[in-house]
């Protein structure tokens, strides 16, 4: 993730305060002198690096409520503040520390500075720059090996949560019916498509393969800037903060959907993505008796949760109209495979 220099943070600041006293004895620093530099983060959120000079330390400020929003309180923004820090925490409770399954270890909170959340920071190349790095750099075999390790940390943080009650496929569609109506509602797709994307949704609720799974924690938002790759199997899990109960499929359909956008997007050709999506569902389907029965039931789900993810992209307002019409129509492709 980028980074970009933009001061010292004052002594006289209460995020200073804050930090010195609130969180660096957390991590061994408790009498010990600060100045903290201040880094920019990219992502959607107001997000900062806060390096202590003297120690070398790292930390993450992500907040939840941004600049102009100070001085109200939020209570919306305090919950998916401690939603994120609870997440977090109940993820490394199930043994997701350290070599190879990581997830970043939060260190507080503060509703009172913008809904703040502070976690270690955890350095490692992203997904996203790995994908582009085989498309762009011709990489390819780095991507395969990383998808392997991804596979099966997602593997993992499923398999460790699943709490046998069967899954409810009627939450997905609702899903689907709220990305539709943000479509039409923003003039992106007409009512003959509203039509017929609310036709495929009933297609895929006849389904009864749609409802044959258990429900597991799901990261929920498996975007390829949400995992860091450090070496070998490592991987690092950040950003929990829509973590739920669901079927498997919805993280595994949104990295297979956001891997067809990317090759779609920078060569013109989705088919590119097919040999890492096979890659990708076979080496999580190995950490099941049944590899072959696995890898099968999947892959009948996947199109359906591709599907809503191309969708998603297509809200997006910095591509391009016509890429944001031909996420669309492969949309209507893919989830036309029930």
């Amino acid at each position: 993730m980028s980074k970009q220099y933009v001061g010292h943070l004052p002594d006289h600041d209460p995020l200073y305060h804050y930090l010195r006293y609130d969180i660096l004895p957390q991590i061994g620093l408790a009498h010990h002198p600060a100045r903290f530099r201040v880094f920019r983060m990219g992502g959607s959120n107001e997000v900062y690096l806060y390096e202590e000079k003297y120690s070398n330390v790292q930390i993450i400020g992500k907040f939840f409520a941004r600049s102009t929003e100070s001085g109200f309180h939020l209570p919306e923004k305090d919950q998916r503040m401690q939603q994120e820090f609870h997440n977090l925490h109940l993820m490394r409770g199930y043994g997701l520390i350290g070599y190879p399954h990581d997830v970043v270890r939060p260190l507080g909170y503060n509703g009172w500075l913008n809904s703040l959340l502070v976690e270690e920071y955890r350095g490692g190349q992203s997904l996203s720059s790995v994908i582009t790095q085989a498309i762009v750099a011709n990489q390819p075999e780095r991507l395969y090996g990383k998808l392997t390790a991804l596979a099966y940390f997602l593997a993992t943080f499923h398999n460790r949560t699943a709490n046998g009650y069967a899954v409810n496929f009627h939450e997905d569609c609702a899903y689907l019916d709220r990305l539709v109506r943000k479509l039409f509602k923003k003039q992106l797709v007409n009512w003959d498509e509203v039509n017929e994307f609310s036709w495929l949704r009933d297609c895929w609720l006849e389904q009864p393969y749609m409802w044959e799974d258990q429900q597991v924690l799901v990261h929920g938002d498996a975007t390829p800037s949400n995992f860091l790759f450090g070496e070998g199997l490592s991987v690092i899990g950040i950003d929990l903060e829509r973590m739920k109960r669901a079927d498997r499929v919805f993280d595994l359909g949104r990295i297979a959907g956001e891997l067809q956008h990317f090759f779609l997007q920078i060569t013109g050709n989705k088919y590119a993505a097919e040999p890492f999506i096979g890659h990708f569902l076979w080496e999580y389907a190995c950490h099941f008796p049944d590899r072959q029965s696995a890898f099968a039931s999947i892959s009948r789900r996947l199109p359906f949760q591709m599907g809503l993810t191309l969708l998603r992209i297509a809200r997006n307002s910095w591509i391009s109209n016509d890429y944001r019409r031909q996420l669309i129509e492969e949309a209507k492709l893919t989830l036309r495979a029930f």
